[in-house]
């Protein structure tokens, strides 16, 4: 059982995996916790793939693994920032403006992955994520980006809370609310790209929503979430490691996997997902009829 659980960490890729999981378990749970309250995670899936486009030109003109990333901050920075300013000037509805830059950007980069020999392969590493081949180079990039997204929370953590919770009130007293919301979504770019080489463009919204969420079902105030989110990521991390080493499945999905199974497990303990049941088996034992 001791070689079972130790044999992983012998493995120098296995380490850097595990090092990268931990650090989009921070950020993600961190970003997470205002996308699970301000109903973000559309934004987060859509600034996800567009992050592609970036990743996609820095591929074709060949550049290396941490080109690609700086490519896919570029992207999804000017994404949130085209969402941001697509409401305000051209007044279209938040989604529509998701939308019409989702498409935009991904079908770019589909374009340009397409002129490679080696589509297939180079779309699936870009579309379920390659954890297990991150370098040295990528961590040291996720680090700083995770220590930008931690910092910039931490500066403007009231703005934020209070622009998610009452923008309206947040306004009246005096808060730059367009401004902060612009912020918000830049660091859900940044976490989606963070989360990008770990689980690729597709799997980025259960990253940053699955951990949170779970967290959300426990507690109530914002840090707590942020704390309890990065633990679940975290042991979503080590389960989805585990499966990929000794199951021979795919890690990024496999960590996905196991962050909604923490959800599903903590809903249905949690006594939300057992209500409905509960209340029948009060009925019944009551003498009422169960419908």
């Amino acid at each position: 059982m001791v070689e079972w659980l130790t044999e992983p960490w012998q493995y120098e890729f296995m380490q850097r995996a595990l090092v990268a999981g931990l650090l989009v378990s921070i950020a993600g749970a961190v970003v997470g916790a205002f996308v699970v309250v301000k109903s973000l995670a559309f934004m987060s899936d859509a600034v996800a793939h567009s992050s592609l486009a970036g990743a996609a030109v820095a591929f074709v003109i060949g550049g290396g693994s941490v080109a690609i990333s700086i490519g896919a901050v570029i992207a999804a920075v000017a994404t949130a920032v085209g969402v941001s300013g697509l409401t305000r000037t051209a007044r279209l509805r938040e989604d529509t403006a998701i939308g019409l830059l989702f498409a935009a950007f991904f079908g770019f980069a589909i374009l340009l992955i397409s002129r490679s020999r080696s589509y297939a392969l180079d779309l699936h590493s870009f579309i379920v994520g390659n954890i297990l081949g991150v370098t040295t180079e990528d961590l040291y990039l996720m680090a700083v980006l995770t220590a930008i997204v931690l910092v910039l929370t931490l500066v403007f953590y009231r703005e934020l809370l209070f622009t998610s919770y009452d923008p309206v009130m947040a306004a009246a007293s005096g808060v730059p609310v367009a401004l902060v919301q612009m912020g918000l979504l830049t660091l859900v770019a940044l976490a989606a790209v963070i989360a990008f080489r770990l689980v690729g463009v597709v799997l980025v919204m259960a990253m940053l929503v699955a951990p949170a969420a779970t967290a959300g079902l426990m507690v109530r105030r914002m840090p707590l979430i942020m704390l309890l989110g990065s633990i679940v990521g975290v042991i979503s991390t080590f389960a989805g490691l585990y499966a990929s080493f000794h199951a021979d499945v795919a890690a990024g999905p496999a960590i996905v996997m196991a962050a909604i199974v923490a959800f599903v497990v903590v809903y249905l303990v949690s006594g939300r997902g057992l209500a409905l049941p509960r209340r029948m088996v009060g009925m019944v034992r009551a003498g009422a009829p169960a419908g």
